[in-house]
Parts: structure tokens; C-alpha cells; sequence
């Protein structure tokens, strides 16, 4: 088991750079797991290396003179002070290894850090022990140097599992794939593995299964659990032609997929490069806490070698001298600064992917805590983004509004329109019966005609009307956010179906919470003003941007920071793309599948405002525990670092190298639980 490096920089497996990895699905299981076992056998040994010393330091501790007059007890032999001396050897070089090692690597990288101080610890506490053996005066430290080895074993060990266990929800990413998939061989069904699969490819997904690839449905339907994935809590009901995403699980129904992509260009492929990369990224907290680690080492070494030498001065023995010197160093080990931030980067990145939200830029989401002012996109984001029904009026007493919906329906069943899916979507929620229609004809941008039941029905637009002058009274004019049309049965004029972009239950919702936090919200739509006002009316938004076109967005976004606002700027991530590059915190939505995006800083698979919001406030909530850490991390240096000097010693209080490596253990603990407790709201 090779140590040096890894150990060196234990935090560094926080980060968890899988930037090696390469991405096809096969070496991602693959290499997901070899990371793994290499992180799991790092923690067993260090694990295996305290067991041991541990059993070696009860004969230490039982030869120690100090130990023997603390307990009233008397252990002497001819030659003991040698057995001592072999077994004291044995812990500091097989129990020390990973730190002397660690500082061999730090030193080569010139990065001196928390393996230099405990190795070197150690080593002088050693090294000192050694000579009074051959002869040198004084008193041997062989018991502090066991124990504070076996602390530091513990300490390293506890703290990697506590980093494996950050590391596993990546993991539970990468194992979200098969491992086989069923492909369509003509007459036949052939199990093959992932990564011989190949765009084009045609699978078969059975109940319960999960999907092999990223495809398109193109046989059967079936409802698919895609809360891994995107955190979208319901299953999607998935259909003829409906894109399905690789890691789904599918519910009861059979389906048959055409793969679209597959390995490194798959959407869970990208996810979790992604989470590598934001998890691999330096943030200004990052720095913050790197610097800090290496200034308290050098702080470390100064004040260890300057406490050696005062009470030196003051006429000390040598061996209290050293004592004191050695528990500085141990007590200041840059330990939990080294994991206040990265474990809570870990947590926060695959938390946030778990639950649909991908950080490409860790400032960015850091920074999320500041926004003053948000930029939504309308369509898809504050709406729906498809046509569903407002409202059915009846212009016919002979006709009631669930006959003028139930033929429109007929009529539109067969259309791909988007205002011909609202209808149809509107007539099946209520359950009515649909009629088949023959002989179909569109008129030429005006609408459709069929007969239905032995009568004439048409579907038509207000043009249609004016044009066979066929007039409305001005009561039943329309709200300019709407889109009319007007149905006919056996040529009267029978009603009209009002469709409108549906908002979005969760936008006021939301928008609501935003003012509460101290955010204004505006909107930017390519529509007209009249459809621009009544959305904006209705949720009660600060202000509105009407029939702006894409590159108009950045404008926008660069007179609210001319005002001094924090603008963070939501879009679909392509044809706001300068917009996205341009605010604060750029943020694409809806990109579904889609997520190469390259100017947005973070990425909502789903297009829900509210998933804006717990942005916001994880983003508030990762920060506040980075800040946490690194106090107490500084906090617990401020007060420690001068016990250990012997600061109270007038006092009769004098902190022991034991207790000293004790108490950064457990510092480092304290870091490593409240990181754990970062829970997404």
C-alpha cells in the first residue's frame, strides 16, 4: 500500500478528482469503483496500522517509568529500557509511516502542511527518546510518541470515512446504469454489455428495469421514475416519441427505446463529470481555507521552534522544552481547515445533482447568496411553455361548453399544434368521450374541417370570421394574453375555446418567497406587451421586458448592475447565452437532457422557479457552513496553539502531546459532522 502522496493530502480524495476518468459508461462503472476500493483500502489501512499499534503501545505504556509512578506500579527487568526502545521503534515506523511519508511528498511539492508538522513531531519526539536510551540525560517520551501515533491513526481514519461517505453519492450516480441491455435483433432479443451500444441501436426496457441509454421512445408507454436524476419526485408518463434518460427507472409498462446517445456524451455522463468538475474546482473559499492551512503551518513551525527555545531561555529541562514544542506542532496540524471546505463541496455538489441542480461554477453558487435581483425568461420557466384551455364560452343556446369541447377535440385529435394538443389535453382531464372524424380538410390558415357524427364542424380563427363576415358581439372579446378559437357545428356559430400559455402553479409561489428574501424579480419575453403585462400582473412581479429579442437580454441584465443589483439571469441556455455569460450567476433552465450548456454557471434540469429558489437558499445554506468550519477551525487554533505552548503553566495546567493530538482529532470530527448536517431544504 503506497502512502506518500495520498496521504499527504488526504483532502484531495474530498475532492474526489476523477478527472482521469474517462467517461464512457463501462470505465465510468468501472473506474467509479477502483476509486472506490483504492479510497476503502486506504481507509482499512489506516485502520489495520491502529489495531496493531495500539497492541504495542500496552507493553509501552506498562515499561514507562512515568506511566509505572502514575499508577503506583513497579515493571523492571534487565534490558527493558531496550525492549522499550524495539517496540517504540516498531510503532514509530510502521504506525508513523503514512505521516513520514506525507512529508516527504510535502516537501518535494514545497508545500509543507499537517504531514510536516505531525512527522515531524514525531521524529524529534523519537529521535530524542533514541539517545537517552544510548546515554544522553533525561527522560525518554516513548509512551507520548505510542499514544500520539495511535491518535493519529484514529483521527486519519475516522476523518476518510468520513470523506469516502461524502464521496458515495457520486457514486450512487454512477451506479444509477445497468449493466446489460436487452437490444432488438430482428426476431430476437440479445443481452449485450453497456459499451457496445451504438446510437441508432434499438432496446428493449422491461418493467422495472432501469434504462440503459439516453433515446426516444418508439414502441408501448410507461411510466418512468426519473427522481435520481432530474429530483422530479413523480414518475413521468413516457409515450411514442417522449425522450427517456439513461438511469431511469421504469415503472409497469414495456418500452422500446432508440438510443440516442451513449458513454461520454449520455446525460448521466455529463452530470457526474460535471459534479467532478465542481467538486474538483477551486472557489474563493477554497483559496480562503488553502491559504489559511498554510499560513498556520508556518505559524506552526515558528511558534514550535520558538517555544523550544524560551523555555529553553527560561531554564527549563530540555525535555519539557521539547515536550511543549512537539505539542505545538501536533495541536496546530492544519487538519480540519484542510476539510472544512472541501467536504462540504463534496456534500453540497452531489446533494445539488441529486435534486436536479448541476453547478458548473462553484463561485458562481456561492455567490448565489448575494443576487438582488432575477431575470426570468417567461416561457417554460414562469409558464408552462404549452397551450392549455382558460375558458370555454358558449355564443349558442343550443350548445353546452362540453359539446363544443368535446368536438373540438375530435377534430384536433389528430393535429401535432400546439393549441390542437391544449384542446385535446383539456377534453381528456374531463374525461369526455372523443368521436372520430372523416373527412378532414385543413382551411388554408384558418383553421380545419371535418364532419363528426353525420355534422359539419369547423375549427377556426377570428380571421376565418371576418372573412365570411360572420360577426361577434363585443362582449365576448378576448384578453390580448389569450389565443381564440371559434367553433362552428353545422355552420352556426356555436362557442369559442380561449387558450393561453398556462402559468406555472409553483411561479407565485415562488415569486413570493423571492420578495420575502429581498429579491426583485423581472421578466424578459419575446411577446407582445398585452401578454407581457397580464403574466406579469398576475404574479405580481417588479418589472417587465416586452418583445425582446435574445441579444437584447444582456442590456438588460447590464443596466440592472449599472444599478447596482446582484442579477442572476434564467434562460433556456442557448439563445440566451449572452445574457447567461453576462449576469452575476447565470442559470439555464429546462435544459432537460440537454445540459452542455457553456455560459451558464448552473443548471436546472427542470424548469421550476421554485427549484430557483432552493438554489438560493442551499447556496445561502452551503455558505453559512463553509463559514462554520473555518471559525471553528481558526477558532479552536486561537485557543489551543497557546495552551500548548505552556501559556498557563504559572497555573499548574499543562497540555500533554497525547492530549493535544486528542484534541485535533477531534477538532477535525467537529468539522467533518457539521459538514455532514448540510441537509437541502
Amino acid at each position: 500500500m503506497e502512502h506518500g502522496h495520498h496521504t499527504a493530502h488526504t483532502m484531495d480524495h474530498s475532492k474526489m478528482d476523477h478527472s482521469k476518468m474517462d467517461h464512457s459508461m463501462h470505465d465510468m462503472n468501472g473506474m467509479g469503483m477502483e476509486h472506490r476500493d483504492h479510497h476503502a483500502m486506504m481507509v482499512e489501512d489506516f485502520k489495520k496500522r491502529f489495531w496493531i499499534s495500539l497492541i504495542i503501545t500496552i507493553p509501552v505504556l506498562l515499561l514507562s517509568a512515568m506511566i509505572q509512578s502514575f499508577f503506583g506500579f513497579s515493571l523492571s527487568f534487565a534490558g527493558d529500557k531496550y525492549v522499550l526502545f524495539i517496540l517504540s521503534s516498531i510503532i514509530f515506523i510502521y504506525g508513523g509511516l503514512p505521516f513520514l511519508q506525507g512529508l516527504v511528498s510535502e516537501v518535494k511539492a514545497k508545500n509543507p502542511g499537517m504531514m510536516t508538522l505531525i512527522a515531524m513531531a514525531i521524529s524529534v519526539a523519537y529521535l530524542y527518546s533514541s539517545a537517552t536510551v544510548v546515554g544522553l540525560k533525561g527522560m525518554d517520551f516513548f509512551w507520548e510518541l505510542a499514544t500520539l501515533i495511535d491518535i493519529m491513526l484514529v483521527g486519519h481514519w475516522i476523518e476518510m470515512r468520513s470523506v469516502l461517505g461524502a464521496s458515495k453519492a457520486l457514486e450512487m450516480l454512477v451506479s444509477l446504469m445497468p449493466q446489460v441491455a436487452h437490444v432488438d435483433h430482428g426476431d430476437h432479443f440479445m443481452d449485450m454489455k453497456l459499451e457496445t451500444l451504438k446510437p441508432g441501436d434499438v432496446i428493449l426496457v422491461k418493467p422495472g428495469e432501469k434504462v440503459p441509454a439516453d433515446g426516444v421512445v418508439i414502441e408501448g408507454e410507461s411510466y418512468l421514475n426519473e427522481s435520481m436524476l432530474t429530483g422530479e419526485s413523480k414518475p413521468v408518463k413516457k409515450e411514442v416519441g417522449a425522450k427517456v434518460v439513461g438511469g431511469a427507472l421504469n415503472g409497469n409498462g414495456a418500452i422500446k427505446v432508440q438510443v440516442k446517445h451513449t458513454g461520454k456524451d449520455s446525460y448521466l455522463s455529463k452530470v457526474i463529470k460535471m459534479v467532478e468538475d465542481a467538486q474538483a474546482a477551486k472557489s474563493k473559499m477554497q483559496n480562503l481555507s488553502d491559504s489559511a492551512a498554510k499560513c498556520l503551518t508556518y505559524i506552526a513551525l515558528s511558534i514550535g521552534f520558538g517555544t523550544l527555545a524560551i523555555w529553553l531561555m527560561l531554564g527549563f529541562p530540555f525535555v519539557f522544552a521539547l515536550e511543549r514544542m512537539v505539542t505545538v506542532m501536533v495541536i496546530s496540524c492544519p487538519h480540519a481547515l484542510g476539510v472544512a471546505i472541501p467536504l462540504v463541496v463534496a456534500i453540497s455538489t452531489t446533494m445539488s445533482a441529486r435534486h436536479g441542480l448541476l453547478i458548473r461554477n462553484r463561485t458562481a453558487f456561492e455567490e448565489s447568496r448575494k443576487i438582488t435581483a432575477i431575470v426570468f425568461d417567461k416561457t417554460g420557466t414562469l409558464t408552462k411553455g404549452e397551450f392549455g384551455v382558460s375558458r370555454i364560452e358558449t355564443l349558442s343556446q343550443n350548445f353546452s361548453s362540453d359539446v363544443i369541447l368535446r368536438v373540438a377535440a375530435a377534430l384536433e385529435q389528430n393535429s401535432e399544434h400546439p393549441i390542437g394538443m391544449g384542446i385535446l389535453k383539456k377534453a381528456q382531464e374531463k374525461k369526455l368521450e372523443i368521436p372520430k372524424s372523416d373527412n378532414f380538410k385543413a382551411i388554408t390558415g384558418q383553421g380545419v374541417e371535418a364532419n363528426i357524427e353525420g355534422k359539419e364542424i369547423k375549427v377556426v380563427s377570428p380571421g376565418y370570421l371576418k372573412d365570411k363576415n360572420i360577426s361577434v358581439s363585443e362582449n365576448n372579446s378576448t384578453s390580448e394574453a389569450e389565443t381564440i378559437v371559434f367553433v362552428l357545428i353545422a355552420n352556426e356559430l356555436a362557442g369559442f375555446i380561449a387558450l393561453a400559455d398556462e402559468i406555472r402553479p409553483e411561479s407565485a409561489e415562488a415569486i413570493q418567497k423571492f420578495k420575502e428574501i429581498g429579491i426583485k424579480v423581472y421578466m424578459a419575453t419575446g411577446d407582445n406587451e398585452k401578454v407581457a403585462k397580464a403574466v406579469s400582473d398576475s404574479l405580481h412581479l417588479d418589472g417587465y421586458y416586452a418583445q425582446v429579442l435574445p441579444d437584447k437580454k444582456v442590456e438588460i441584465v447590464k443596466d440592472l448592475q449599472a444599478k447596482g443589483e446582484f442579477v442572476a439571469m434564467t434562460g433556456d441556455g442557448i439563445n440566451d447565452a449572452p445574457a447567461l455569460a453576462q449576469a452575476d450567476v447565470g442559470i439555464a433552465v429546462g435544459s432537460g437532457t440537454d445540459i452542455a450548456e457553456e455560459t451558464a454557471d448552473i443548471i436546472l434540469v427542470n424548469s421550476n422557479p421554485q427549484d430557483i429558489l432552493n438554489l438560493i437558499l442551499f447556496g445561502k445554506a452551503t455558505y453559512k457552513k463553509m463559514i462554520q468550519n473555518i471559525a471553528w477551525a481558526t477558532g479552536y487554533n486561537a485557543i489551543t496553539i497557546p495552551l500548548a505552548a505552556g501559556i498557563l503553566y504559572s497555573t499548574g495546567f499543562v497540555l500533554s502531546p497525547a492530549v493535544g493530538a486528542v484534541l485535533m482529532s477531534l477538532s477535525t470530527v467537529i468539522v467533518a459532522v457539521n459538514a455532514k448536517l448540510l441537509r437541502m431544504k
